[in-house]
């Protein structure tokens, strides 16, 4: 699938969804959201697609908004505003509960929302050339809907500094706060994203999608009898599930498990 703004593809698996808008440095607007969630929502739900991966054309990853969506909303009602917002909200929250490992992989400039696009992915790779900035403060905004997934990313006393300074900082910085997992060359970036989704492919579909879960759970639960009686739960469940059955069997065979080729 493919339009101006968004291209969607696939290949041994794997989805690809790329930002097209390198005149205006992948800048989102509601059209771009619109069909990036519904690729998103499609590579969750499809079987075949095991991880995907998000990417962006041109010299930026993403300048966050875009400036003709913005000055359109300078006219919109409240409701408009809320309903634009909710749409974002919307794509964050897909982006995070993918069924599918989402890698992403930042090149360049990662502004305002384009960090959110980031810290929802669940491996984000950067070349040591991209750039980080929660810019909303300088525009007398908040980066209010993209906040969970980067304060949850970077912690709340890193968050502290950096969304109320606006100040622009690279790949080191957002290696070293936890916004990215690794900076690789630009030259070894593809290959670098085709090792990770090798790996990711050799391991059970519906092992990887209940890991992701578990984390989200875990993550934001107490430790108590109630965290023990889940993960309990979680595992017994997966043991006797189909897929829990064939990986065991496969281990103790010595072979490939199923889903594997």
């Amino acid at each position: 699938m493919a339009s101006e703004s968004l291209l969607v593809e696939t290949a041994g698996g794997v989805g690809i969804i790329t930002m097209n808008k390198p005149d205006v440095h992948n800048a989102f607007d509601d059209a771009l959201i619109d069909g990036m969630t519904a690729a998103f929502k499609a590579m969750s739900g499809d079987p075949l697609i095991r991880a995907v991966i998000l990417k962006a054309n041109g010299k930026s990853f993403s300048a966050g908004a875009d400036l003709g969506w913005m000055k359109r909303m300078a006219g919109y009602s409240e409701q408009d505003n809320l309903r634009d917002a909710m749409a974002l909200a919307l794509l964050m929250e897909t982006i995070d509960t993918c069924a599918k490992p989402v890698i992403g992989l930042v090149a360049g400039p990662a502004y305002g929302g384009g960090v959110g696009l980031v810290a929802c992915c669940d491996i984000a790779l950067a070349t040591p050339d991209a750039a980080f900035c929660l810019s909303e403060v300088r525009l007398g905004l908040i980066p209010a809907v993209i906040s969970p997934y980067v304060v949850r990313a970077i912690g709340d006393r890193a968050a502290r500094r950096w969304f109320l300074t606006a100040e622009r900082f690279d790949a080191k910085e957002a290696w070293r706060l936890g916004l990215v997992h690794q900076l690789v060359a630009t030259d070894k970036m593809a290959a670098e994203a085709t090792r990770l989704t090798d790996l990711i492919v050799k391991n059970g579909p519906a092992a990887v999608a209940a890991a992701k879960d578990l984390i989200r759970v875990v993550g934001d639960s107490p430790m108590g009898p109630d965290v023990m009686r889940y993960t309990a739960r979680r595992i017994a469940d997966i043991r006797a599930s189909e897929e829990g059955k064939e990986g065991i069997s496969a281990f103790l065979e010595k072979r490939k498990p199923g889903w594997v080729g």
